[in-house]
């Protein structure tokens, strides 16, 4: 997909016109243990799980939504901003985000058990909204997870991704729920089949403006939207050199001193 940018645009210069979206493959990872999770425990014959699937953006989203019912979700939650609402880290940021998530763990009639989200979108590779929304929840939370296991307690135990390999830690049971957010590692989400597409047609959808939101949860709607750091420029970047080729590795080695490259 070639994205195209409007230097002349500041901030705003990636245009999302005419663009397809889909599932942020992080949270598309997430949705996928999720799913997982509720099945082993149908296996197991433990009490039964329900799987929701929470998206904040323009009325786009409620087709990212639909494909999380049709991997297995049991139903999805719609938070729907105003099409000139930017969710790329331009208004809505990971604080905004997580204010919103935190009403929608806070609303949920029964409880919410386990909270998943991906590591990070992959516009703004921030990283931040799972562990704010930890923070806003008092929840016990774990990072890049790589492995999720449920104990017969209820507390998870988590392999996690970190610079000098993997560790594991266990997530012990409290009155909030435990916050995962997902790694690549992690799993490789499956394909909706076609008859679960069609399923997935007829499966419940809340839809709620963000405004109507906002005043139900006491938020402030500047609070939420007003963006805690500023996106300064946005460019592309410089295009890429034609590449060379070569007959052999001698030439190869040949071409690569020339430049500096080797010795």
């Amino acid at each position: 997909i070639k994205i195209r940018v409007d230097p002349t645009k500041g901030p705003h210069g990636v245009q999302l016109n005419n663009v397809k979206m889909s599932m942020n493959p992080f949270c598309e990872i997430a949705i996928e243990e999720a799913i997982r999770l509720k099945e082993s425990a149908a296996k197991a014959k433990k009490d039964k799980a329900e799987v929701i699937a929470v998206s904040i953006g323009p009325k786009q989203c409620s087709e990212t939504i639909r494909t999380a019912l049709a991997m297995g979700a049991d139903r999805g939650i719609h938070i729907e901003t105003k099409a000139d609402v930017r969710g790329d880290y331009i208004d809505l940021q990971p604080w905004g985000i997580a204010s919103l998530l935190k009403g929608v763990v806070e609303k949920e009639e029964g409880g919410v058990d386990l909270v998943l989200l991906g590591k990070q979108s992959i516009d703004s590779d921030c990283g931040q909204t799972g562990p704010l929304l930890a923070g806003l929840l008092n929840s016990p939370q774990a990072t890049f997870a790589a492995k999720v296991e449920r104990g017969d307690d209820g507390a998870y135990t988590v392999e996690r991704e970190t610079d000098a390999g993997t560790e594991t830690i266990k997530l012990n049971s409290s009155n909030a729920p435990a916050v995962i957010t997902c790694d690549l590692r992690l799993n490789t989400p499956r394909y909706p089949t076609m008859p679960n597409i069609m399923k997935a047609k007829k499966k419940p959808v809340q839809t709620i403006s963000l405004e109507d939101m906002v005043t139900e949860l006491g938020l402030n709607l500047d609070d939420v939207l007003t963006p805690k750091n500023e996106v300064v420029e946005v460019y592309e970047p410089p295009p890429r050199k034609e590449g060379e080729m070569v007959e052999s590795v001698e030439e190869l080695l040949g071409k690569l001193k020339e430049k500096g490259l080797v010795a």
